[in-house]
């Protein structure tokens, strides 16, 4: 439950129950000073739920009523409000039919037809911040799945009304909005989760695993490859046809400048609505920033590899002159410091120039055509473009035996590729989910710094701290983009 003036006066009024049923008057009067403490003049949480339980707690108010005061009953329903309604939009919305859809907001008319029909009763917008102005009292949570550059703004107006708030993947656009959005999520004390749905599978939890329990030995190297990026007119990428892009007509139903939101003011291009918009660093940023939270997610997790201190990047052929578009090739190589008694790794990013190296005692005739491999001094594990199937690269008869054998389940199991339904789990019982803001925000980053060099090329030395790109202050405005008027977000927080 949100603690709101309303639920403060029922918080209260239970408070005083609970100390006229133990006879505790010092009871209520430490749980009244500890509520008090972790409100502010807008109703905001400086820690979250969970750490005022934890307080709570320790106090000896004993766990008799607490948690049923502090929290809604699982039964009950949550309030939803979608920003972002079809294509990935519709995978979310779909999840909670059995909550409450209150509201709908979404720029293009061309993509709302579904989504309208299916949730008649939902009140609709196509701006998020009228949504919030008019129905702030209406809404428990957002789910945003708008292109990634206008993740931030919906995700923060969101968070600063108290709302949990799911996001697609990647987190947000650059690396600022990353530690604003961690920041934002422990101030306002709210449940929140990247949709990147190999967090949830078994797969990752036996990566996890096997890696633990000492399968893989020292792992220092990570390679992730695939086929270049392909552009056609009806694909998941295309480009204009010429350059500079030229201007079209915006479509019927097509708010352009909300569409825009912060990224700076420019002529409408097919390409870059609805579908493409991912080809373009401007809005997105290409199957890297797409892809790594997928691919990637598993080494990041496992070998706790946290920020590297230097990014390379090899671009053969960039597509447009002034950097503002993804090229077809490149490899993207980051080096990460030990931690603890875990050697430095590097890791590599392959599109579409290569393939790692094929080993005998991987028992394979040839490499698959992607993946990701981690190499270690006893063992190399391989999965696809997700982390669902992880195997070890050897003979069969071995990898049968491993099976057989393998180590002990240590981490709990949550629904396979269904992060919404994690999500809303961890709002009802006061939990977190796995791929919460913390967790990532850090993965989000850790692939942004690799788009960094992947667009500018050459070599980056990254000063995680202050996020800054040693030696390369024309990379500053990238770190931290300027945004137009009235799309500000999260500067209060530093």
């Amino acid at each position: 439950m949100t603690i709101n003036k309303p639920n403060w006066l029922r918080l209260e009024t239970l408070c005083l129950f609970a100390s006229a049923k133990t006879g505790s008057k010092k009871s209520f009067l430490v749980l009244n000073r500890i509520v008090k403490q972790y409100l502010n003049q807008n109703n905001k949480m400086k820690s979250t739920r969970r750490t005022f339980l934890k307080s709570a707690s320790t106090a000896g108010l004993g766990a008799l009523f607490i948690p049923n005061f502090i929290k809604d009953p699982p039964s009950t329903k949550l309030r939803f409000a979608m920003i972002g309604v079809g294509a990935r939009g519709r995978a979310s919305w779909s999840q909670v039919a059995v909550e409450d859809i209150v509201a709908m907001c979404d720029v293009d008319d061309r993509m709302t037809e579904h989504a309208y029909k299916t949730v008649p009763n939902a009140k609709k917008y196509k701006d998020f911040r009228v949504m919030f102005d008019e129905m702030a009292n209406e809404i428990d949570a957002v789910m945003i799945a708008t292109p990634d550059h206008t993740h931030f703004p919906a995700a923060m107006a969101a968070m600063q009304l108290g709302k949990h708030v799911l996001v697609e993947k990647p987190l947000v656009h650059n690396i600022w909005q990353c530690r604003t959005m961690k920041k934002a999520a422990n101030h306002y004390g709210i449940v929140s989760q990247m949709a990147n749905q190999g967090h949830t599978t078994h797969g990752i939890r036996l990566v996890k695993e096997w890696y633990d329990a000492g399968v893989l030995g020292d792992v220092k190297e990570v390679i992730r490859w695939g086929g270049p990026t392909t552009f056609n007119p009806d694909g998941y990428f295309s480009k204009p046809e010429g350059f500079p892009f030229p201007e079209h007509e915006v479509p019927e139903g097509l708010d352009w400048d909300l569409w825009k939101g912060p990224a700076a003011d420019r002529p409408f291009n097919n390409e870059y609505a609805p579908k493409s918009w991912r080809a373009f660093y401007d809005f997105g940023s290409g199957a890297m920033a797409d892809w790594c939270c997928h691919t990637l997610d598993a080494p990041f997790w496992a070998l706790d590899l946290g920020m590297p201190h230097t990014v390379d990047a090899v671009v053969p052929n960039p597509e447009v002159p002034d950097h503002s578009m993804i090229a077809k090739e490149s490899t993207i190589t980051w080096q990460f410091g030990a931690r603890g008694n875990k050697p430095p790794v590097t890791m590599k990013w392959i599109e579409g120039m290569g393939k790692p190296e094929l080993k005998e005692e991987y028992g394979l005739e040839e490499m698959p055509d992607n993946g990701m491999i981690m190499i270690g001094s006893k063992k190399t594990l391989y999965h696809g473009g997700r982390p669902n199937n992880p195997r070890l690269l050897v003979p069969e008869e071995e990898w049968i035996d491993f099976q057989k054998n393998k180590p002990a389940e240590t981490i709990p199991r949550v629904a396979e590729e269904k992060p919404v339904q994690e999500w809303v789990a961890a709002i009802k019982n006061d939990t977190l989910p796995g791929s919460n803001f913390d967790y990532g925000a850090d993965l989000t980053e850790m692939g942004l710094v690799g788009v960094l060099a992947q667009r500018f090329g050459g070599t980056i030395s990254y000063d995680a701290k202050n996020m800054k790109a040693v030696g390369r202050p024309e990379l500053d405005a990238y770190i931290n983009e300027p945004v137009r008027e009235g799309w500000s977000y999260g500067e209060d927080l530093w």
